[in-house]
């Protein structure tokens, strides 16, 4: 947004933490003063609690269209390798319009939520039928569309897939609307430059899908196309561990992190099945944990090893994968209730005499801004993007500091949600953003046609 904005916020979490009475300036969507302790000038526009925007590390936007499509019971073994049969069918009808109609959606619900920013892994590139496009661009194009459409800032993360399995197995029927060998991948990023320049803050990286998709020399070739972050699914499920383990005697994150220089441009996304070491080895690494709590409880993939990852001082952040419920507040309570669970004690993500809430949002927005090439909070410099909150839900009602962020994701979640602003234009009101009927009217009647 061009021009000067003043906004003044009776509480805002900064870098340093919550802050009362702060005026901030935004001039052409980035922040430019931010000024606390101080009274709210006459005609400044004012607001009662507010959070920097949640970034979303890992969305697969197109699943959106699916949700809730690969909830019957098939009987014996039903696992992630049985919804991936239905996530193909239903890949294998999208045109780029579909895309474009079931990704806005997405964005919108994502928004709606407080997520500002999406890692879009986007390994669906070819025409029905795996041939190449007239421009092999031509889905990435419509993810950008999607994007500009809606206002959510993208990081976009087209992906190499080239196998079905470790060791180079030639890839399967379901997958030929994916597959590149690395010249042809080589030209999509060098395609999308310059359409991603034409977006406010858009950040593009990498992603080999993953080690069952690629081979080491396929992995090295991608992982050095451009200075952008990297992403990389491993170690989601224990059969990817035990054939991980069959191809080459190590487990994938085991593997990885000894044949591959991996960073702090690096996502590690799941990473759910690690040994103690390997937590330890990945949080030093200085790679951001990708974790999509929502999706891999719906998938059955198991609980990330928190604890062990946490000690060693990792880095992690929250996406929303499959997109099969988009709420971020949910991520992120889910996170802590899972680990809950597996340890049957209460209040774990967090140190001694700390909201829970608040380091679990601080760190997922610290860690997703960094796993997205992208700036992190509400700081001089930085993109105006923010949230604010109801503050008469009865949720938020006589809390402070931490205790606000533990009242919305604990007590209240996304009803508690009021506005959205992506730098500094208002996305969203009163829990909808502004064009969320013509973009559902045009996703109900897309679906009607992918699902004829």
């Amino acid at each position: 947004m061009s021009g000067q904005q003043s906004f003044h916020f009776d509480r805002i979490l900064l870098p340093e933490g919550w802050t009362r009475d702060v005026a901030i300036t935004v001039r052409d969507g980035l922040v430019a003063a931010v000024e606390p302790g101080v009274a709210p000038a006459a005609g400044v526009e004012r607001h009662a609690i507010a959070l920097p925007g949640l970034p979303n590390l890992h969305s697969h936007a197109f699943q959106r269209g699916m949700a809730g499509l690969a909830e019957v019971n098939l009987g014996g073994d039903d696992s992630f390798w049985s919804w991936r049969e239905t996530m193909y069918r239903f890949v294998a009808r999208l045109t780029p319009d579909h895309l474009r109609a079931i990704a806005a959606q997405a964005y919108v619900e994502m928004l709606e939520t407080g997520f500002t920013r999406v890692g879009e892994f986007h390994y669906l590139h070819h025409d029905i039928g795996g041939g190449v496009f007239a421009d092999p661009a031509a889905m990435s194009l419509a993810i950008v569309e999607a994007a500009a459409e809606t206002g959510i800032a993208l990081t976009h993360l087209p992906v190499f897939y080239a196998h079905a399995g470790f060791g180079g197995l030639a890839p399967g029927e379901g997958q030929r609307r994916f597959v590149h060998d690395v010249d042809g991948y080589a030209r999509l990023i060098d395609r999308l430059r310059a359409p991603l320049a034409t977006l406010p803050d858009a950040v593009l990286g990498v992603a080999p899908h993953s080690l069952r998709a690629v081979t080491p020399d396929e992995l090295a070739a991608v992982a050095t196309l451009g200075d952008g972050p990297v992403h990389i699914h491993i170690a989601e499920q224990v059969k990817e561990v035990e054939d991980c383990l069959a191809w080459s005697e190590a487990r994938p994150v085991e593997w990885l992190l000894g044949h591959v220089p991996v960073d702090a441009r690096w996502c590690l996304v799941h990473a759910t099945h690690m040994t103690d070491e390997e937590a330890r080895r990945s949080a030093e690494s200085g790679a951001v944990a990708g974790l999509c709590p929502i999706t891999e409880a719906n998938l059955g993939d198991g609980i990330f090893p928190a604890d062990r990852f946490l000690a060693a001082g990792g880095a992690w952040g929250v996406g929303s994968d499959s997109n099969v419920l988009i709420d971020a507040s949910e991520e992120l309570r889910l996170l802590e209730y899972g680990q809950r669970l597996a340890h049957r004690r209460r209040n774990r993500l967090a140190p001694a005499g700390a909201s829970v809430g608040d380091t679990l949002y601080r760190a997922a927005v610290a860690g997703g801004a960094r796993a997205l090439g992208a700036p992190a909070g509400l700081a001089v410099g930085h993109p105006a993007d923010f949230v604010t909150l109801d503050a008469d839900h009865p949720a938020l009602a006589e809390r402070d500091a931490g205790l606000l962020t533990d009242g919305w994701l604990f007590a209240a979640g996304r009803q508690a949600v009021d506005g959205v602003w992506r730098r500094g234009r208002r996305l969203v009101t009163a829990g909808r953003h502004a064009d969320r009927a013509r973009i559902a009217a045009r996703y109900r009647r897309i679906l009607g046609e992918v699902l004829a």
